[in-house]
């Protein structure tokens, strides 16, 4: 027995460790490039002209062929062409939607004819805006299946043993790339004077987490052969498009599905505005500041997270911490629109983003290793991509209503007003003091609703005993 237990190269506590460090790395890239203009709203704005309504057009264009169908068609490819390739081919695509965005933002792109006819057409979106959507959806596109994959590898790598911990740990190291590109992004923009640079340096990072992840390829290749994966598949256990159909009409997936967005369209979307709404609550704080402050958000969720995993494993209660982190979010969102903005502290400040990171691991620790345990693992891939693929929805359109109505709450804001035509005239280090009640009230409101299918999930499983309360590890 011994002997049997020790044939796979997954036993090997270090090597499947290793595997997941080399995905984790990957996804580590990717979390530093999603964020890294983030912090930089301002400046952007300032620089090449992006309003708010711009920015979230921008933000917006990375779920945008996600939302038409290719995460569907990730799904499929993970489940019939394995996840070496599609891993392979979803780093490919960030490193070339990370080139394409460089290059509409870089310097030497803003005098070329291309880009004056780029100007020429939907003039309320520059034509570096443009550009940099461009390669921000190609990249989306690449970043989602590369979500995905990691999901299925992780549960190949881990299935019968430290699953939840394992995607905590992954999820931890991705959560930590937010918190550096928050502190690098606006120092690499202060000491080149351009968001130029944190763009360029985050795009030879994509380059590096591609070769990371071929060197997870030739491990996950021995694990297979070991397994006999490819010969000894079963007919029946094979990946078929039948099962797509089969998933959509599945109520558990919806219900969680629906929390995923909900819960989701509450964070993402509120991290590419979340530094600027610091500085606009606190006074007019530098963006250097505010991203200080901002960045403490992942640290919190990095920090918990790996523990929440093995409490989920040895423990259970997966679907009772659904719960509590959509109670933490709305709490922490109405804090941000009502308490900070009339107190300006920054404690305050503080306390509410590491909070906020708390929830930001109470639900993800959750979610994810719950998957498993709702779908067949032959469509494993596909169940994971749609859900991703539903998240998407609410990722592509909130960053554009958020953007709307932060335009629009302030269209008749004197100081804003002020503050937009000093920059016309020139005054490029003129801060913009935007409101931004109205749209934390929002991220509130998908909270409260996140919570109410997060309570419904609890009573399905009640009824229905899918296991979501229950460990992964079984004694």
């Amino acid at each position: 027995m011994a002997e049997k237990i020790q044939r796979f190269i997954n036993d090997n506590a270090a090597a499947r460790w290793a595997a997941l460090i080399l995905i984790a790395l990957m996804m580590f890239f990717g979390y530093m490039f999603v964020d890294v203009m983030s912090p930089l709203q301002s400046l952007i704005e300032a620089e090449r002209g992006w309003t708010p309504s711009v920015f979230g057009t921008y933000a917006a264009a990375e779920y945008f062929l996600n939302v038409c169908g290719f995460l569907i068609l990730a799904g499929i490819i993970l489940d019939k062409s394995g996840i070496r390739f599609t891993g392979t081919l979803a780093a490919s695509m960030m490193l070339l939607g990370a080139c394409i965005k460089y290059v509409g933002i870089s310097d030497w792109f803003q005098a070329t004819a291309f880009n004056e006819w780029l100007n020429s057409w939907w003039i309320s979106l520059p034509g570096s805006a443009k550009m940099a959507s461009l390669g921000f959806m190609i990249f989306g596109c690449g970043c989602e299946m590369a979500g995905i994959t990691v999901s299925k590898s992780i549960a190949k790598w881990f299935k019968g043993k430290e699953m939840a911990l394992a995607m905590g740990v992954e999820m931890a190291i991705a959560r930590v790339g937010v918190f550096a590109i928050f502190s690098i992004s606006p120092w690499l923009a202060e000491k080149f004077g351009t968001v130029v640079k944190p763009v360029a340096f985050c795009t030879v990072l994509l380059l590096i987490g591609l070769i990371f992840y071929l060197v997870f390829c030739v491990m996950d290749k021995k694990l297979d052969k070991q397994l006999g994966a490819v010969e000894d598949a079963d007919p029946e256990d094979q990946f078929k498009l039948s099962d797509v159909k089969g998933i959509f009409s599945s109520r558990i997936f919806w219900i969680v599905a629906l929390l995923c967005v909900l819960y989701y369209s509450a964070i993402f979307p509120f991290q590419r505005y979340g530094a600027n709404m610091l500085q606009c609550n606190l006074n007019g704080i530098t963006a250097s500041a505010a991203s200080d402050i901002f960045r403490w958000f992942p640290i919190g969720a990095a920090f918990i997270t790996p523990f929440l995993g093995s409490y989920l494993d040895h423990k259970g209660k997966g679907a009772t911490m659904l719960i509590w982190g959509a109670l933490l979010l709305i709490f922490c969102h109405l804090i941000f629109a009502f308490v900070l903005p009339a107190t300006h502290s920054k404690l305050l400040a503080y306390s509410t983003i590491v909070i906020l990171g708390v929830s930001f691991a109470l639900v993800p620790a959750a979610l994810w290793p719950s998957v498993p345990k709702i779908m067949e693992p032959r469509f494993l891939g596909s169940a994971y991509s749609l859900i991703f693929w539903v998240q998407n929805i609410g990722l592509c359109f909130v960053p554009l209503l958020i953007g709307t109505v932060l335009q629009a709450v302030n269209a008749n804001n004197p100081a804003v007003i002020e503050a937009k035509q000093a920059i016309e005239n020139c005054a490029t280090n003129t801060f913009i003091p935007y409101d931004y009640t109205v749209p934390l009230i929002i991220f509130a409101m998908f909270g409260v609703l996140a919570m109410f299918f997060a309570i419904y999930l609890k009573a399905i499983d009640k009824k229905h005993g899918y296991g979501l309360e229950e460990p992964n590890i079984k004694k």
